[in-house]
């Protein structure tokens, strides 16, 4: 297993001083799974004050130094490093009442959520595997260590975190740890939105993502409710031949792992069972599902704490899922307007997934969807105006011409971009200054 040079470096500082340390967690997981760790925890069966000595000629952060953490400097490299510990009854399912230090890695492992997470190594010892976690890893299962009532009682986000690794390492969940999750569920309220988000955003990235919403699909709508009203809501329409949820599942496997995408594919349709309607032939329509999602939507966004770019990113993708427009320029150009390039390109790919969640005979072809790229593509390119940005006369040049500011201003630059669009005027400032002059 690869350690960084600093990391050994601590593991042989406290060696040094007579104290057992071993790199663990989530970075031996990782580098068995053939992936580099993005940081190295290490433990110790050093006490607090014990490592502050050890480290007395290092910058060293005290963490959480009544749990048993510190973070050690060394070369400006990080090392989060915590004794071995036992940790007593969890009162509120996510902080034990009091922590114990112990001298056993045994029993500082058999603390820890799941068996791919109970590793530790050391370049003395090799790989320290108690409670079975390569045999796991080797056959994609996650599994609690020793009963998991007990873990997820001690910390219910571990709820999250199970169907999360399970998702991004396209993992099964060992039976009883599944069971248990769904029992355990409404455990998740006592969480904080913000750590919930944090795993729940993971979670949908991931390439397991559908499979695990739909397995736990209990679980999520602890967590968000409204999604429930999707599962067994038959659409009545020609296209489809899934219910609300199943569709949504859909579309967020056909779209990009990219946090935007799969939350907008995941909401898209959530105020479908809102704006339902039957007409006189037997087919459901759902007028306005568009507009109300996407206020259904920033609500939810809100309240678990997700920050106010994404929200109106999102809410925006799902406001103009429905949108239809012609594959020329001058469409395009009004849709880039008001939203750019970027979120004009997502758009696409959010449209393209939805089509794809309908039966195959109404799918459009990815030709179909090229074009429209390909002509957006073309547009910034050439450099193009379709925005008052690139307009070659700005709210300065009118001033200078003796138009005074206010909303007429305003009014007079959204008509000089459209009469651009149109090709009536060239994006050059002194015909757009002309025509100006004339209105």
């Amino acid at each position: 297993m690869f350690l960084p040079d600093e990391v050994k470096k601590a593991i042989s500082m406290l060696e040094a001083s007579g104290f057992e340390a071993y790199a663990v967690g989530g970075c031996v997981r990782d580098c068995i799974l053939g992936k580099i760790p993005t940081d190295y925890d290490v433990a110790s069966s050093a006490k607090p004050f014990e490592m502050k000595e050890v480290f007395k000629n290092e910058h060293v952060i005290e963490t959480g130094i009544k749990h048993g953490t510190i973070t050690v400097l060394i070369n400006e490299y990080p090392i989060e490093i915590t004794s071995f510990r036992v940790d007593s009854e969890y009162l509120d399912n996510r902080h034990p009442s009091k922590v114990e230090f112990t001298k056993s890695l045994e029993k500082d492992l058999a603390r820890r959520d799941f068996t791919a997470n109970a590793l530790a190594y050391s370049e003395k010892t090799g790989i320290i595997d108690i409670f079975g976690g390569i045999s796991d890893l080797e056959h994609g299962i996650i599994r609690c260590v020793g009963e998991a009532d007990k873990r997820f009682g001690e910390d219910a986000l571990r709820i999250m975190r199970a169907l999360r690794f399970a998702s991004c390492l396209g993992f099964e969940i060992e039976e009883e740890t599944a069971l248990s999750i769904h029992r355990n569920r409404e455990l998740l309220k006592n969480i904080s939105a913000e750590r919930l988000s944090s795993e729940f955003s993971k979670l949908l990235c991931g390439k397991n993502a559908p499979k695990i919403l739909s397995e736990f699909c209990d679980v999520i709508f602890v967590l968000i409710p409204e999604l429930s009203v999707l599962k067994g809501f038959e659409q009545h329409h020609f296209r489809h031949d899934k219910d609300a949820f199943g569709h949504s599942l859909a579309v967020l496997e056909g779209t990009p792992q990219k946090l935007v995408l799969r939350l907008a594919a995941l909401f898209h349709d959530i105020a479908k069972p809102l704006c339902f309607t039957l007409d006189d032939s037997g087919t459901g329509h759902f007028f306005g599902h568009a507009q109300l999602g996407a206020k259904i939507t920033g609500d939810i966004l809100s309240r678990l704490r997700y920050d106010n770019e994404t929200k109106n990113y999102v809410t925006e993708l799902i406001r103009r899922h429905e949108d239809r427009f012609e594959p020329n320029a001058k469409a395009i150009k009004r849709i880039l307007g008001k939203i750019g390039f970027d979120a004009y390109c997502d758009l696409l790919l959010l449209m393209q997934a939805d089509d794809s969640g309908k039966k195959p005979e109404y799918r459009n072809s990815d030709e179909f969807f090229e074009e429209y790229r390909s002509i957006a593509e073309e547009i910034v390119a050439k450099n193009e105006c379709f925005s008052l940005k690139n307009l070659a006369l700005g709210g300065g040049d009118l001033i200078s011409a003796g138009i005074n500011p206010g909303p007429e201003m305003g009014k007079i630059l959204d008509l000089l971009l459209e009469k651009v669009i149109e090709g009536e005027i060239s994006n050059e400032k002194k015909a757009l200054l002309e025509f100006a002059k004339t209105l």
